[in-house]
Parts: C-alpha cells; structure tokens; sequence
C-alpha cells in the first residue's frame, strides 16, 4: 500500500526579479518524509523554516523545483488528488453574509462532490465541529475560534482521506484547544491521516504519533512518541536542541 503522503527529495526555490537581477531564495531543501496512512504527523519549525512550503507543495497550490511529491502513490497537484485532501489554513477567510451551512455547501460544490452529498454533510460536519447552536448566523458575527471551527468543517465536507492542517489552533482560547485536540483524535481514530503543521509544542506532543522538525527548509529530526516522552523536558528540549544546531 502506497504511502498517505511521500516527499522525496523535495526542494523548492522562490525567485524574483528586480531592477534586472534574479534574486532566489530556498525554501525547501531535499525534504524526504513518508506518512502511512492513519498517521497523525506533526510538523514543528521556527518561521520561515519551510513548513508551509512543504505543505502547499502537497496541495498542489506550489510546485517542487527538483524531486517529487504524492499522495496516495499519485502525483500531487492533480484533480484525483485534490479530492483527496481537506486543508484548513492558518488564516482562512469566509464571506461574512454567509451562514455556516451555505458556506460549507459551497465550498462543498468547489471540492467537486456531489450536491446530493454536500447536502447531507453538511448538517453532519456543523454539529461535528460544534456549531450547530451558531448555524443560523452570519459568519460575520463569529469570534476567531468559531470561524477557526468553520474552516476545519470545510476542510472535512468532502469526507476527504487527508486532512492537512496549517497552524490550527493558533489564537484559540484554552477550551477552543482542547475541542480541537479531542476532535483531531476523533478524526485519526476514525481512520483518517492528519498532518499538522504547528507552533505549539506541547499540543503536537499530545496528539501526534511522530514529529518532524524543519530548520532552514530542511527537515533536521524525525522522531516517534517513544523518543519524547522518553525525554527529559520533553519535546521542548528536543526541538530547541535541534533548531540550534546542538
């Protein structure tokens, strides 16, 4: 069976001209990473290290300037692919005069499932992400943490079998993060694979059955829950010690 998600010698560089100069920056950098399916990976890395790089090369929305990225033994970035996938992004944005339901049937068609399908989901994916008490209000009227639970639902609309998630708790309240985490776990456990891309070291330890640390567009230490939880301090001192080079 063919890897959930397979990075093989991924690199990416960013280029930009001006004043006549091509001026390159790397922001990946022979990234090799397999995650089987069911895994829930977690990704950990100072700004800048290449974590959203490395995701958006899975999602299609970039592609690699030497080696390959797959999902499913498939090429990523084509429309099979895509199907395959939910993504929720550290800031998504939703038209405000827009409720839950008639947001996520859109983002629903926009997925290519079948309106019959998004019809009967969509009900599902509201109550799953607890907001099924704010389903007749305008997504204009709902707090960070609410439009945060709208995102992950449109992400999960098309009971896709990989859900990527860019920094998904960022600016949440304790209680936010603790439904997200025991929604995560639901979701693994369901059987689907989650890749996370976050900063917050002690939530990636909770959840997550192994971590990868990117420094530099690189990917520095790939470890399993044995490793830190073996640790003294943790997955916060293995990160620090990583990024530092020690």
């Amino acid at each position: 069976m063919p890897a959930a998600v397979k990075y093989t010698k991924a690199g990416k560089i960013y280029s930009r001209s001006h004043l006549g100069k091509v001026f390159r920056t790397k922001g990946l950098e022979d990234f090799t990473l397999e995650i089987p399916k069911g895994e829930l990976f977690g990704l950990l890395g100072l700004n800048g290290a290449g974590k959203t790089t490395a995701m958006k090369l899975l999602l299609g929305l970039l592609f690699p300037t030497s080696g390959g990225v797959e999902i499913m033994g498939l090429p990523a970035g084509t429309d099979e692919v895509k199907r395959k996938i939910g993504y929720l992004p550290e800031l998504p944005y939703f038209y405000p005069w827009l409720t839950p339901g008639e947001s996520l049937e859109f983002y629903g068609r926009l997925s290519g499932a079948a309106p019959r399908t998004v019809k009967t989901r969509v009900p599902e994916i509201i109550k799953l992400v607890g907001l099924d008490p704010h389903k007749n209000k305008k997504l204009g009227e709902f707090s960070k943490g609410m439009l945060q639970r709208v995102g992950l639902a449109q992400a999960l609309v098309h009971d896709p079998d990989i859900i990527v998630l860019d920094e998904p708790v960022s600016g949440l309240d304790p209680l936010a993060i603790w439904d997200f985490r025991e929604l995560f776990t639901e979701l693994n456990r369901a059987g689907k694979t989650i890749f996370l891309s976050s900063h917050s070291i002690s939530e990636v330890e909770k959840i997550c059955h192994r971590v990868g640390i990117m420094s530099g567009g690189k990917l520095v230490r790939l470890l399993g829950q044995d490793e830190w939880r073996g640790q003294s301090g943790g997955l916060e001192v293995i990160f620090v010690e990583a990024v530092k080079g020690k």
